[in-house]
């Protein structure tokens, strides 16, 4: 070969196969030493060649990812976060979601460092210190101790992980406020490819390419009625709606007023005034999505090598499905046939389950295995997810 390293080309980077390296050295070292000379893998000379290739290849490995941090598509993590600098993005910071708690015991308990539990598995941690007054119950603010939006239910935060003499019962009776998602790599690429849009001939595309650009915004969708007549979303003619989650209302109407075109009416219920060059005020109207919660039951028949937590990664998973489907839905819809697949993407431990019974239902409706309708401006947000093993 002319070089065992990697090369860069017009088309990009590429490196050897570690096979074609491993050859390449076997081919110079015979050369060298003569055809005689035994270099298959059984042989000390043909182990040092293995090791050999296995540094040049991993060493070609690292370059290549190197290579790629420097480009929005292909890089990853920390590398991502610094590349969509170029376009002005920072990755958003998640936080931590909040509930309310009751806190029922003996009068004078000093509850320390306590945490309770949902029964979705996720954990949530009161104040460093609490005190059960007289009355023999205290409501606190408890905070979830993983990052990002996840959603309680009132009701489910029932069980006390930390037991503390004098402590009986933990409840949530209303919903927690949840927090702002984790922004994926997947979720940031997109951000910066919408971002690009700010210089856009279309715009609409202009106007979505600001919104993503404004921090704190964790999600978005906008909507056109470019006809004489109100659409089935009940968009009026000739106007522009943007569905936005996060950021400040004020920033967001400020976008829209600066890039939409005289004549265009926006859509919403979140109203704000905005002052334009000339001093005259312009109402901009958009949404904030509202958010409905989609509970699962899943009953699983169990088979050999079945562990409980099995039963915890099939929750995740369609916790997360439901999550990632954003503003909208799928289509307007959460789709039941569409719950299978998170329920059985575990690998090989699909072998030892099988889901017989899969309902779902959207915030207190009864559960069943219709599709779930989400409006235009609304966002489904995973709730319970109950695993029942038989």
């Amino acid at each position: 070969m002319t070089t065992l390293a990697c090369t860069v080309s017009s088309t990009g980077i590429t490196a050897p196969a570690y096979s074609t390296i491993l050859s390449s050295l076997q081919s110079s070292f015979t050369s060298i030493y003569g055809t005689g000379a035994y270099v298959l893998p059984d042989s000390q000379d043909g182990q040092l060649l293995s090791i050999l290739a296995s540094v040049i290849n991993d060493s070609n490995s690292a370059t290549i990812a190197a290579y790629n941090q420097f480009s929005p598509t292909t890089s990853q993590g920390a590398g991502l976060s610094s590349v969509v600098k170029i376009n002005g993005l920072q990755r958003l910071i998640p936080s931590n979601s909040t509930a309310n708690l009751t806190i029922v015991g003996t009068i004078g308990t000093i509850i320390t460092n306590g945490i309770a539990q949902d029964s979705n598995g996720y954990q949530w941690a009161l104040p460093a210190s609490v005190t059960i007054p007289t009355g023999g119950s205290i409501v606190v603010t408890a905070t979830c101790t993983t990052a990002g939006a996840i959603v309680a239910g009132a009701g489910i935060i029932t069980t006390i992980v930390t037991p503390t003499l004098g402590w009986q019962t933990v409840n949530n009776a209303a919903a927690a406020v949840v927090g702002n998602p984790v922004e994926t790599d997947a979720q940031l690429r997109v951000r910066q490819s919408v971002s690009t849009g700010l210089p856009a001939q279309s715009v609409l595309g202009g106007i979505v390419g600001a919104i993503a650009n404004i921090t704190g915004v964790a999600q978005y969708k906008a909507y056109e009625n470019d006809s004489s007549t109100t659409d089935s979303n009940g968009l009026p003619a000739h106007s522009i709606s943007l569905v936005v989650q996060g950021g400040s209302a004020a920033t967001i109407a400020q976008e829209i007023a600066l890039k939409k075109t005289p004549g265009t009416g926006t859509y919403g219920t979140t109203t704000q005034t905005v002052t334009d060059s000339a001093g005259v005020p312009v109402i901009i109207n958009f949404y904030v999505p509202t958010q409905v919660t989609i509970d699962v039951n899943i009953t699983i028949k169990a088979y050999t090598g079945y562990v409980s937590t099995t039963g915890t990664l099939i929750s995740t998973q369609v916790q997360n499905y439901i999550n990632s489907l954003g503003i909208g839905g799928s289509d307007g819809y959460v789709f039941y046939s569409k719950l299978f697949a998170p329920i059985d993407d575990t690998g090989n431990l699909a072998n030892t389950y099988n889901a017989t019974i899969v309902q779902f239902r959207r915030g207190s409706n009864a559960f069943d295995t219709s599709d779930v309708a989400i409006a235009f401006n609304e966002l489904p947000m995973a709730g319970t997810i109950t695993i029942t093993v038989t």
